[in-house]
């Protein structure tokens, strides 16, 4: 009896690896497609395509976090800033180190190439900042300070009483447009406010802007910063896309309390407030953390279905890609722009009060509150 020869193909629907050789002149997209396969370089790719042919839709709401370093290392205005025009960032929670390191341009300093074994002994005395192989100004500390409480100081009134920290960074945004209208473009806090996308930060406190909000209060000056305003503002921008049949994406960079941040909002919907969901629908991070050291940063999205974070049934929409950032961040961002056309800006941040009006209305109908007394 002749026997069956066993087929060379990919068993069941897999697809082959077929890689083409990198030609000059090639584009990044172009590259990404066809050099990278397997390994991280493989999770990259997914992730790219996972962004461009689901995630950049018209009725999907892009939610993106924000940590490390990243605004120092020209992120902001090689990266988020592209993004931002292009209206595939419809809201965003940073480090408040990023947003306030994005003011040191707007005041005619610079980031410079340095060396990460430096003798910071001797940076000190030059009044030099490292933030590894970055350094900067010491100067420019001082001059953000000033600039940020001259501001707040200045502005307080148009505040609301209480504010969110979007309120904060949008005024600064703002003020950056109107007193310094040939820089707008290298602020990320400009370009986002002039595109109607709110920046909250998860951790007001801990960063330079909220030491300078600090100094306020002591002046007798103070600014009332709620950060529960935050809380529930964010879980409004998820709730409102979900309720309208829509879906949530993250787009996480790095880890931190700006992930968890962005990913809370889904267990405030179901599980503090009671109302019915079932968790994001696109997960995609960039991270170099781990996940069995058990920390938040590499938390894993199978994790965070356990939680109620991401819907069980989407977790094939999410990628994890091992790797730095600052390495990623350009390639990914070059890919998009070069495969996607131009969405329009949901314009969130005037948005607020009629998303949060919603929320509390179908929490109070749930009366949910009423049960605990």
């Amino acid at each position: 009896m002749k026997k069956s020869r066993k087929s060379k193909r990919c068993p069941g629907s897999r697809a082959a690896l077929k890689p083409s050789p990198i030609r000059k002149g090639m584009t990044v997209d172009e590259v990404v497609d066809s050099a990278l396969f397997s390994f991280n370089a493989g999770t990259f790719r997914k992730a790219c395509e996972l962004f461009t042919k689901q995630i950049a839709k018209k009725n999907v709401r892009i939610g993106v976090s924000l940590s490390g370093a990243l605004i120092p290392a020209g992120m902001g205005r090689s990266c988020l800033i592209p993004l931002i025009k292009a209206g595939l960032v419809d809201w965003i929670v940073s480090t408040g180190a990023n947003l306030y390191h994005d003011l040191h341009h707007v005041l005619g300093y610079e980031f410079c190439e340095g060396h990460a074994f430096a003798d910071d002994e001797k940076l000190r005395e030059k009044g030099i900042i490292r933030i590894y192989d970055i350094f900067l100004n010491y100067d420019a500390l001082i001059d953000t300070d000033k600039y940020v409480r001259e501001i707040l100081r200045n502005n307080r009134q148009d505040l609301p009483d209480p504010c969110s920290s979007a309120d904060i960074h949008a005024l600064l945004g703002e003020e950056i447009i109107r007193t310094r209208p040939e820089l707008k473009e290298e602020s990320l806090l400009s370009v986002a406010y002039e595109a109607g996308v709110p920046v909250h930060t998860s951790s007001p406190a801990d960063s330079s802007i909220g030491m300078n909000l600090a100094a306020l209060q002591l002046e007798d000056k103070p600014i009332n910063l709620d950060t529960h305003k935050d809380i529930n503002e964010v879980t409004g921008y998820v709730y409102d896309i979900k309720k309208s049949k829509g879906k949530s994406a993250v787009l996480l960079l790095g880890g931190g309390s700006p992930k968890n941040f962005v990913l809370q909002t889904e267990p405030h919907i179901q599980e503090v407030l009671g109302l019915q969901e079932e968790g994001h629908d696109f997960f995609i991070q960039f991270t170099d953390a781990r996940p069995d050291t058990g920390g938040l940063s590499g938390a894993t999205p199978s994790e965070a279905v356990s939680w109620g974070k991401i819907d069980p049934g989407a977790l094939s929409r999410t990628i994890v890609s091992y790797g730095d950032c600052s390495l990623m961040l350009p390639f990914f961002t070059s890919y998009v722009l070069n495969r996607v056309k131009t969405r329009s800006q949901s314009g969130l941040f005037n948005k607020r009060d009629k998303l949060m009006r919603q929320l509390k209305q179908d929490y109070k109908n749930l009366g949910s509150y009423t049960k605990d007394e």
